[in-house]
């Protein structure tokens, strides 16, 4: 997928951890491990925000596109 979650690095940055963020944002360990390690397929935008506040941080941050990225994982 050419949409890489970053959120591991801002957590690090902030200091927080996985379960400290779920109780935050209000979402299962479950889902946002699922988020966290680049395994979702789609986000939505009240997540998005959720995190954003508890990390301070802009969507950019956690968010980053790499152009071609999906062809490489595309099955033949």
């Amino acid at each position: 997928m050419a949409i890489i979650v970053n959120l591991d690095v801002m957590m690090a940055k902030r200091k927080m951890s996985l379960n400290e963020l779920a109780g935050k944002v209000d979402l299962t360990l479950a889902n946002l491990s699922i988020l966290k390690n680049n395994h979702a397929k789609a986000v939505r935008f009240s997540t998005l925000e959720a995190i954003c506040k508890a990390l301070d941080c802009q969507p950019g941050d956690i968010l980053e596109f790499i152009p071609g990225e999906e062809k490489e994982n595309a099955p033949e």
